[in-house]
């Protein structure tokens, strides 16, 4: 399989957001993943318009599932109250959905965005393999890490910070030998963001290259089995 990792730039305009997004995800392999809210950014003072150009991406991103899995986030509104919700894509249909739990309230997220809730936090199978999702600062909370246990491989969409890097990339790559799976995070790469999208292994190795916009990385699914028989902790 291939295992792909999106690392662009979000722009004011999201329609080219969208053509980027979509150029990218055409150059991907298997399985890919894209930064948090890729196609709008935050946008705190067009929330109504960035809600209602997801819904419309949404449609134009389901054919490109056809044959992969595709994971990203996307400012949506649910009654009067606004979510950040990470959409999997596969087969040209949602097959999963997860709001954001923990909001940052340093990049002001709790202020304008409603949090989900932690038992929306779930696996999810596709084809046999056990999934989980958490979206950025969630790296940080271990009680979201205990619910991805059991999981194959975790995605994790994120719009994280350039001054923490080395925190995005030790939290990826002791996910990934915790859980022993694999970790595809996508990270943006506008000037302020860390950029460290990686494809990590359950052996903690991590394939990054910040020069380029998308990462594609074949990889081989046995390393799960391989790792948890050399290690067996229970999972």
């Amino acid at each position: 399989m291939i295992f792909s990792a999106v690392q662009s730039q979000t722009t004011p305009d999201f329609a080219k957001n969208l053509k980027t997004l979509k150029k990218l995800i055409k150059k991907s392999g298997d399985i890919v993943v894209a930064p948090e809210v890729v196609l709008t950014g935050f946008a705190y003072d067009r929330f109504d318009e960035a809600a209602t150009f997801s819904q419309k991406a949404l449609e134009e991103l389901l054919p490109l599932s056809q044959n992969r899995i595709i994971c990203y986030t996307q400012i949506e509104k649910r009654g009067s109250k606004f979510y950040n919700i990470a959409k999997v894509l596969y087969k040209e249909k949602v097959v999963y959905e997860q709001p954001k739990v923990k909001l940052f309230k340093f990049g002001g997220e709790t202020e304008y965005f409603s949090a989900g809730n932690l038992d929306e936090i779930n696996l999810f199978e596709i084809e046999g393999k056990k999934f989980g999702l958490l979206i950025c600062f969630e790296l940080r909370f271990i009680e979201i890490w205990q619910r991805l246990k059991g999981a194959d491989i975790i995605f994790v969409p994120a719009m994280w910070g350039k001054l923490r890097k080395r925190h995005f990339e030790q939290f990826t790559e002791a996910l990934a030998l915790m859980h022993q799976c694999f970790v595809i995070a996508s990270d943006s790469a506008n000037e302020d963001m860390a950029k460290s999208s990686a494809i990590i292994d359950p052996f903690g190795v991590a394939y990054r290259d910040d020069r380029k916009h998308l990462l594609n990385k074949e990889i081989d699914l046995s390393a799960i089995k391989k790792m948890r028989r050399y290690m067996d902790i229970g999972l």
